[in-house]
């Protein structure tokens, strides 16, 4: 039988928007001391067929909290996508944070193996449990964007280490 998803999805989204946020703190300390405009840092990619950082960020954020709401029964939510400093990134973190402590968690631990069918882009409908949804669509696509936000800013000379990606969980070791 699988976990309740408010068990086993929901705290590892909790913790990986902590790492964002995290992220976002530093980059900005580290925009303030070496005086570049935050806005380099968020338009700064490792690639040039990536996705720049603010829009890893803008992934990392958006995915956890429209694909729980999908899950749960709740209406999507929106955003404008127009956060221009790290500043705008904490503030969109934390509503995310607000939707997914809102949810319904029986609605969203509700028959884990009923179909759940979701857009995967522009003209594709997917239908899968909606536990594997869960598991196998948003932890990895969350993981990813925040993995990527995490590398451009280590590439850009950030002073990160892996206990800034698992800065939740380090923070509830040391006390």
């Amino acid at each position: 039988m699988t976990s309740p998803l408010s068990i086993s999805v929901v705290p590892a989204v909790n913790n990986m928007l902590e790492t964002l946020n995290h992220l976002c703190v530093k980059a900005a300390e580290r925009c303030e001391a070496i005086d570049v405009a935050e806005e380099v840092y968020l338009d700064w990619r490792v690639a040039p067929d990536m996705f720049p950082l603010a829009v890893q960020f803008r992934f990392a954020s958006e995915i956890p909290a429209r694909a729980l709401s999908r899950i749960a029964g709740a209406e999507l939510p929106s955003f404008e996508d127009d956060e221009a400093s790290f500043a705008d990134m904490r503030a969109r973190i934390e509503r995310v944070k607000s939707i997914v402590a809102g949810l319904d968690l029986k609605a969203l631990d509700a028959d884990p193996e009923a179909d759940i069918t979701v857009p995967m882009g522009p003209d594709n409908m997917v239908t899968v449990p909606r536990a594997a949804f869960a598991h196998h669509w948003l932890l990895p696509n969350l993981y990813f964007h925040t993995t990527a936000a995490y590398l451009i800013l280590r590439q850009l000379g950030v002073d990160l280490g892996k206990r800034d990606f698992l800065v939740a969980i380090a923070r509830r070791m040391a006390q």
